[in-house]
């Protein structure tokens, strides 16, 4: 995920007449040369005569980071939202890469990541459209001025727009240094504005990797063997060709594909070939195997993250020691949109139709499989719907370009729900055991953490791990909010076997926050102190997180009386570069039903760009979150996964909504994350409002294996 910093800025003008820019190349990389008469998009913002565009570098699944990014732009460039078009970018490491983060969206990196580029392109542009009036009048540019997609010349009345200008603004030099407008200017940032891929999304006019549709293409479904490292022995293939509509049974080591006419068809296709499989080394994998593989993981020593001297002593000298184990379980990402892909391999290149969060690992994917190179493999990149983690592995792509590799035509290949969740790539399990010495007025002496689990890095991206550290598993572990005098925090990796784990919204935060912030609830309990109050005395010299579980105390009516059967729980969180706090209202019937009430999220992500996205994603956050927390788990028996849809992996229904209020402070920091923040603040406070209704403190996840049962 590194990609070289030392670019070179480049402008490009099309051979129509028009204005593209920054390209940037990596040192020493010659611009194209040749090319169709319209080069492709290799920037950040096209300009011609019919339209502005936003060449987008981020994927959009439903966040809303279209819309961002080209706020971002439009005020730099001093045009309104409406008159940007957005289109996704090629793959295109060398352009559209940020520091450290290869083309990809994920991790709440995309507005971190867009900050300046995107602003400064906007503002390249300006200034070089100024320049280019300025001269085309004969006056000082500094007598000219920007808005909404026109330059005007005040004193004389004259004016030009953009798409009249670009041609001639292409013949002046980048700047490579351009001043950026304060935010006291903005007429954009920092304000609600309308989502850009809305109307489209109402209409039906916008295309999802499911609504693919290129002349010729047949529709193929597919069928893996169930245990992950199994084999396909034998199927019926006459069977399954005897179906109407069949036109080819496809046959991988691992699984099998029939491709139709029409999606019915391929079903009907694939369950009449009746496959036979050898399951291989994984058949008799467990929940219960993988758990105790944990266990003793968890008694070993590990990697460390933070090493303070003396911890062990100060612990066993406290006058409390508190001793917990924290268990997670696997987690799929299920979204609504299931995996699919549509690819057309021909022996002089590919295209590929698909909604990719990593379009270039996807296009590299494609030549791996087909023995193409890579400038051959074209990527449309399409809009999703979800992804969570879920389309930053390639492992679909590579199954569909080795199938579609063996026909002529087009094909789209759907997994159906229980394809999709049965072989997802899972948020691994983990165990978590802690230890924290508080001495006679309560605070906190010593503290230890150690996680067993699966390590994501390793596998996606090696070049990232600490010797045996994986950072992400120990992420808001090792650096908490709290100023805590020794802790140690350790990681053992534990991979499990028969089980493919990959990122998962939230990665380790969601992980992490859950297990500090329910101990940190534990102390406070054990120092008989109310929840809020001991975490004030650990943020002295951290006032954004102070400022937060503030607002969000005050915001919720924390300390207030509640009905009968309720209690409320808090979280306080410094993950993705934004700081949340959290208060959960539970209702806890006698019936041992589990209800929320009430969310109170306060949160300091920095500069603000729309706040309607941050509270959007904020409360669709919670929503994902709460579902975990209260319903979610992959289980394994005889190597397969036990859940395959809806009725057996909950999610939370409308009916079950809890309230939710999102406040925002006005900060101008650099900003920060804010996808992911949401599922990361969900589960501490809602167990934590749980012991606050009943006080019986839930370690396990979901709260349904725990005692408790949910509605």
């Amino acid at each position: 995920m590194h990609h070289p910093r030392r670019d070179v800025l480049k402008l490009s003008l099309l051979a129509a007449g028009g204005l593209l820019l920054p390209i940037r190349l990596r040192a020493g990389e010659a611009p194209h040369s040749s090319g169709p008469p319209i080069l492709p998009p290799r920037a950040f913002i096209r300009i011609t005569p019919e339209a502005i565009t936003l060449i987008m570098p981020d994927t959009e699944f439903g966040q809303g980071i279209w819309t961002s990014a080209a706020t971002l732009i439009a005020e730099e460039l001093d045009v309104r939202l409406d008159q940007i078009r957005v289109e996704p970018a090629p793959a295109d490491a060398a352009l559209y890469a940020t520091d450290g983060i290869e083309q990809a969206t994920g991790g709440s990196t995309s507005t971190i990541g867009d900050w300046m580029r995107l602003r400064e392109a906007g503002a390249r542009a300006r200034v070089m459209l100024t320049q280019a009036a300025a001269q085309l009048w004969q006056v000082d540019p500094a007598t000219c001025r920007a808005q909404d997609a026109v330059i005007h010349h005040d004193a004389s009345g004259r004016s030009a727009g953009y798409a009249e200008l670009a041609a001639r603004a292409a013949a002046f030099p980048v700047p490579a240094q351009v001043t950026l407008k304060p935010p006291a200017q903005w007429r954009l940032a920092g304000r609600p504005q309308k989502r850009l891929d809305t109307p489209a999304k109402i209409t039906g006019a916008a295309t999802y990797g499911m609504d693919v549709a290129v002349p010729g293409m047949r529709i193929g479904t597919v069928a893996a063997c169930p245990v992950r490292g199994g084999r396909l022995v034998a199927l019926d293939e006459a069977a399954a060709r005897a179906i109407p509509g069949v036109r080819a049974v496809i046959r991988l080591p691992d699984a099998f594909a029939v491709i139709a006419d029409h999606y019915w068809a391929a079903k009907k296709g694939l369950l009449a070939a009746r496959p036979r499989w050898d399951e291989g080394p994984n058949a008799l994998v467990s929940t219960a195997g993988i758990q105790a593989a944990l266990e003793h993981a968890s008694s070993q020593p590990g990697a460390a993250a933070r090493n303070d001297a003396d911890v062990q002593t100060r612990i066993a000298a406290a006058h409390t020691q508190l001793h917990a184990t924290y268990h997670l379980p696997f987690l799929s990402h299920a979204p609504m949109e299931p995996i699919n892909t549509t690819i057309h391999v021909r022996p002089d290149g590919a295209d590929l139709w698909v909604g990719t969060q990593v379009p270039v690992r996807a296009r590299d994917a494609v030549a791996r499989i087909t023995g193409l190179e890579p400038a051959r493999v074209v990527v449309h990149n399409q809009l999703m719907g979800g992804a969570f983690g879920r389309r930053l592995d390639v492992d679909s792509i590579e199954q569909a370009a080795a199938i579609a590799r063996q026909v002529p035509y087009p094909v789209k290949l759907v997994w159906s729900r229980e394809e999709d969740i049965t072989q997802d790539m899972f948020r691994p399990a983990y165990r978590d055991t802690l230890s924290a010495g508080l001495d006679a007025q309560g605070r906190i002496a010593g503290w230890t953490h150690k996680t067993a689990g699966s390590s994501i890095t390793a596998r996606y991206d090696p070049g990232d791990m600490k010797g045996e550290l994986d950072p992400d598993a120990v992420e808001c572990a090792a650096n908490t909010p709290y100023d805590i005098p020794a802790a140690q925090v350790s990681y053992v990796r534990c991979e499990p076997q028969g089980v493919a784990t990959a990122w998962w919204r939230g990665v380790g935060p969601t992980h992490n926050v859950f297990v500090v912030e329910s101990f940190m609830d534990e102390c406070a309990a054990a120092a008989g102190e109310d929840a809020v109050a001991y975490r004030r005395k650990l943020l002295g010299k951290n006032p954004r997180a102070l400022a937060v579980l503030d607002l969000a105390a005050a915001k919720s009516g924390w300390g207030t009386k509640l009905p009968a059967h309720r209690g409320r729980g808090v979280s306080l969180q410094f993950a993705f570069s934004s700081y949340v706090a959290h208060v959960c209202e539970v209702e806890v019937t006698p019936e041992a039903k589990i209800r929320v009430h009430r969310c109170t999220v306060a949160i300091d992500c920095g500069q603000r760009i729309n706040p309607d996205t941050i509270a959007a994603q904020v409360e669709g956050g919670l929503i994902f979150g709460l579902s975990m927390a209260l319903y979610s788990d992959i289980t394994f028996a005889r190597g397969r996964v036990q859940q395959n849809n809806f009725n057996t992996y909950k999610v939370l229904r409308l009916n079950e909504a809890p309230v939710i209020e999102v406040h925002q402070t006005d900060s101008h920091a650099d900003p920060g994350g804010v996808g992911e923040t949401g599922t990361a603040a969900a589960a501490a406070a809602l167990g934590n409002a749980i012991f606050a209704a009943t006080g019986k403190r839930l370690r396990q996840l979901p709260f349904g294996r725990t005692g408790l049962q949910t509605a």
